[in-house]
């Protein structure tokens, strides 16, 4: 009988996790003929998350959890519980319910129907809509940017056969793009569309500096575009250099009296230069950092603990789960690791 592995990252989901854990066991019992198990991995959240996703598994055995000793971020903690499921597919889906759990029976018989990859594509959403327009140019420009082609709107909601996620590790990547490398492997794909709804509870995780880090690693992971762009630059900027001081020159010889360069010019073309070379300055220490990740090869996770992985995979569980009630206490800002507050 074939098996599957549910993946669900957690930070901060205290209003989430029940309500995520309660819809997949209820679309897998729905399903009825797969075994299953649901594995949270907690980045060291500050609330009660780990607290309650305990509780959910003192009460049902398919419920696997991983703590990590500390904030490993949004790259490196995803992919480190990928790693650790055992199913024959693999589906990873996140804890705010922005990706529908409905979903996952359309995932699955798009598998059982032979795709290697079955991909949730985001057709609407209900976020800002600036915010889903900023997006949709970001998956335009890396699309021509890339060597490959990639996935558009596409956020890591999905299922993947054993094969795929044996490939995913094959890369041995220490920080890796996960949706580039799907793309990279080229294994026959359904694309299914889906609305996505806005959270309900809770404060989103990703930041400016969260959308950026993967934004650019999408980039620099596909593309030497950038690079050669610098090239680029500094041929069209000493082209553009030698016809303007030619065209002084001329204005120079034939207005000798009366021609007066000025300082502004001089000034204007100094910082204009600076500020291109600081670009692409920028531009190279992306990929300096890359390499220099690649280099060091460090865990994607170290866990501070385990609960339930001495259980095989089981069929969904029936009734309702009852959790006790709890104060929560939830440190000021101030008190959160730096990582949690970028």
């Amino acid at each position: 009988m074939k098996t599957i592995s549910i993946v669900t990252p957690c930070y901060n989901e205290q209003d989430n996790v029940l309500n995520l854990y309660t819809q997949v066991r209820d679309v897998m019992a729905g399903i009825g003929k797969y075994q299953y198990e649901h594995i949270f991995i907690d980045n060291n959240s500050r609330d009660a998350t780990v607290t309650i996703l305990k509780q959910i598994a003192a009460q049902d055995s398919n419920v696997k959890v991983i703590v990590n000793s500390r904030n490993f971020g949004h790259i490196r903690s995803p992919i480190h519980a990928l790693f650790q499921a055992k199913g024959d597919a693999v589906l990873g889906i996140v804890a705010d319910l922005q990706d529908p759990p409905p979903m996952i029976a359309d995932l699955i018989r798009e598998w059982e129907n032979g795709a290697y990859c079955v991909l949730g594509i985001k057709r609407t959403s209900e976020e800002a809509s600036l915010m889903f327009w900023a997006r949709k140019q970001y998956y335009r420009i890396a699309e021509r940017l890339s060597s490959i082609e990639t996935i558009q709107n596409y956020t890591g909601f999905g299922l993947y056969d054993r094969k795929v996620v044996d490939l995913v590790r094959s890369f041995d990547d220490p920080y890796p793009y996960f949706r580039g490398m799907i793309a990279e492997i080229g294994l026959p794909t359904v694309k299914l569309l889906y609305d996505q709804p806005s959270r309900k509870f809770g404060i989103t995780k990703n930041n400016w500096y969260t959308l950026y880090d993967i934004g650019m690693l999408g980039i620099i992971n596909h593309s030497k575009v950038p690079l050669r762009l610098a090239t680029f630059a500094g041929f069209a900027g000493a082209a553009l250099s030698f016809l303007i001081a030619l065209a002084y020159l001329v204005l120079k010889l034939i207005f000798w009296s009366t021609f007066s360069v000025g300082v502004a010019p001089m000034l204007i073309g100094i910082f204009f230069i600076a500020s291109i070379q600081l670009v692409f300055l920028g531009v190279m220490g992306e990929y300096v950092g890359a390499i220099f990740t690649q280099v060091q090869k460090r865990p994607y996770a170290v866990e501070l603990e385990r609960v339930n992985f001495e259980n095989g995979f089981g069929y969904p569980k029936t009734g309702p789960v009852s959790l006790p009630i709890q104060t929560i206490i939830i440190p000021p800002p101030s008190d959160l690791p730096a990582s949690a507050r970028l």
